[in-house]
């Protein structure tokens, strides 16, 4: 074997290597597109503990 055919697969390695890192980024943030969809059809809200009073409260509408 000689060094530019090692020089090769090893580059070849290094965009495999590269391409992986980029398709588990991709399928997280996928997956957490996913989450945040179920979580919004199954109600879940995010949580109103940390913003001012009157904030996510009740309007009332009949005035």
């Amino acid at each position: 074997m000689d060094v530019a055919s090692l020089a090769l697969s090893l580059i070849s390695l290094q965009a495999g290597n590269t391409q992986q890192q980029i398709a588990t980024s991709v399928l997280k943030s996928n997956l957490d597109a996913e989450k945040n969809s179920v979580l919004t059809l199954l109600g879940g809200s995010p949580s109103l503990a940390n913003v001012g009073a009157g904030i996510g409260g009740n309007l009332n509408i009949s005035a």
